[in-house]
């Protein structure tokens, strides 16, 4: 688990296949998940794409429940 600076609890997951890992980041808050995939060399900046997923769909949920 890590924690993201302004989302509390993150779980990350990395699942390789072949030259691609697909990772998947969930709130653990919310329980919204959300997923990147990518080269398998680079994971770390899959990861971060992951995240940065989850920043906006949780943004986009906010603003959903906010009309």
């Amino acid at each position: 688990m890590t924690t993201g600076d302004d989302l509390g609890e993150i779980i990350v997951e990395f699942v390789r296949n072949g030259p691609y890992v697909k990772c998947s980041a969930i709130h653990v808050a919310t329980g919204r998940e959300v997923s990147a995939m990518g080269p398998a060399n680079e994971p770390k900046a899959v990861e971060r794409v992951a995240i940065a997923k989850l920043r906006r769909a949780l943004e986009a949920g906010r603003a959903e429940r906010g009309r």
